[in-house]
């Protein structure tokens, strides 16, 4: 039988105990070590895997049981793996969290489909003899998950790790294979959605280091390696290749991609996505380029464009710029914070801001999130993009969404390009503002299985492309008009 390839995932007992922090860790101390760490994320999230990316000097995965099949995720998984000496996988939320009452879902459940040890981070403030029935209820919960060790985070000094490591020996069979002590130094803020995104700061290298170091110093790698399966022999895989990736098409269409410091939530996947299907990607900074290169498509997907709102209506050259293309029916797609950007305006905070206005409607940014988690949604007739001859296509749309935001004093005759299932979207029925070759919504998709959005994209892009163009006239005219 062939030997599976070193593997772990770190999960917790429960949100916020530290887990990313730890992985983050884990990734930079091995990685120092000379060992080849693969990091995913479980779940949908765009900040932490740019930490665990930074970390581990390789492009962090997410394996997301709502949005791609078991069979894609093992696959998936195996091939992005097979580069490296060892798969690092950092679980959402706790241990046995998830959507279904059976945990078909959870973070166990992933750690079973993988066959993955896991190291359990628990949150150790406060805690002493509390700590043992907590492991022994995670292991009793489901015997088919190996609780291979545990690292206790946030303990408050040398006598505490002593009083916690004995009330674990006596009462469980888990080993303590790390004791980290609360560390100013090694926090990273945390933001509605998360952690601060790593593109934001200008000291993220450094403080990665910092907690490789704190990692280093006092988590066991020589035991983590062993749980996860690494032997010296493994150490010959890791100057491989990594995963083979099929060589892309000679590029036919120039699609502009927003990446900067207010908009950085991009998949990897949909970028390869959208570069298998022909897409050359051209990098637009929303904050200092003045105007689009020649451009035959648009991109702008997630990020904070609030907190950067008086960068954004400063640079009014891309903005116009940007308007005048998009009224000229240059193909755009745009996902929540790129939704933002293209609607008239953003208030937060009592301050509005002036953005694109290429769709008719304002931003208003609200304490509590008006969107958050999974959504599914149907295609309706203003769908713009061609429908792909896959097999199991279909007009419904699994996705998700995270946003504080909700759009006012939306224009009439407005088209949308989706019906909400699941979610709320735009007005909690309906979500993908239509306006001319525009689609914008909250939504976040991802190109995965039958479900490639990016190619059809393209396949919308290179449609337009090859029609007929919108005479300058007609553009000056739509933009003066300013309506769908």
């Amino acid at each position: 039988m062939k030997r599976q390839s070193p593997r772990l995932l770190i999960s917790a007992a429960h949100k916020s105990s530290g887990k990313t922090t730890i992985s983050i860790g884990l990734c930079k101390a091995l990685r120092d070590r000379g060992v080849g760490v693969q990091p995913f994320k479980k779940g949908p999230d765009y900040i932490d895997p740019m930490w665990l990316s930074g970390a581990a000097g390789r492009t962090c995965r997410n394996l997301d049981f709502y949005l791609m099949e078991r069979s894609e995720i093992t696959a998936y998984f195996e091939r992005h793996a097979a580069g490296a000496e060892l798969a690092l996988i950092e679980g959402n939320k706790g241990l046995y969290d998830g959507l279904d009452l059976d945990g078909s879902n959870s973070n166990a459940a992933l750690a079973a489909l993988l066959h993955a040890p896991v190291v359990l981070v628990l949150d150790a403030r406060g805690m002493t003899r509390g700590i043992a029935p907590l492991i022994l209820g995670f292991q009793a919960f489901d015997r088919s998950v190996d609780i291979a060790g545990v690292i206790l985070n946030n303990l408050g000094g040398a006598r505490h790790e002593a009083k916690l490591r004995a009330v674990i020996e006596h009462y469980t069979d888990v080993p303590v294979v790390g004791a980290v002590h609360h560390d100013a130094r090694i926090e990273i803020v945390e933001r509605q959605l998360g952690l601060m995104p790593s593109y934001e700061s200008a000291e993220a290298a450094a403080r990665i280091g910092e907690i490789g170091a704190a990692a280093a110093r006092q988590v066991n790698l020589d035991r983590i390696l062993e749980i996860a399966g690494w032997l010296p022999s493994t150490r010959r895989r890791g100057g491989a290749a990594a995963a083979a990736k099929a060589s892309a098409p000679a590029a036919d269409v120039r699609i502009g991609w927003a990446r900067d410091r207010a908009f950085g939530f991009y998949y990897a996947d949909d970028l390869e996505a959208l570069r298998q299907a022909g897409a050359q990607l051209v990098p637009i900074d929303t904050l200092n380029d003045h105007e689009l290169p020649a451009l035959d498509g648009l991109f702008i997907g997630g990020g904070f464009p609030e907190r950067l709102m008086q960068e954004l209506e400063a640079n009014a050259a891309l903005r116009a710029d940007i308007r005048r293309a998009a009224l000229g029916e240059l193909p755009v797609y745009a996902e929540c914070g790129g939704l933002m950007y293209l609607a008239r305006s953003i208030s937060w905070n009592g301050v509005t801001r002036q953005m694109a206005g290429v769709i008719p409607a304002d931003v208003v940014m609200h304490d509590k999130p008006a969107g958050r988690g999974y959504v599914r949604l149907r295609e309706t007739n203003h769908h713009p993009w061609p429908q792909l001859a896959v097999a199991g296509s279909g007009s419904e749309v699994a996705a998700h969404e995270f946003h504080y935001s909700t759009l006012e004093n939306i224009g009439a005759g407005v088209g949308f390009g989706y019906e909400v299932l699941r979610g709320h979207g735009i007005d909690g029925r309906r979500d993908g503002i239509v306006c001319r070759n525009v689609l914008a919504c909250y939504a976040h998709q991802r190109s995965v299985g039958a479900r490639n959005w990016a190619a059809r994209f393209v396949a919308f892009v290179r449609r337009v492309k090859s029609g007929p163009r919108q005479s300058a006239a007609a553009a000056m005219k739509c933009e003066r008009e300013a309506v769908c």
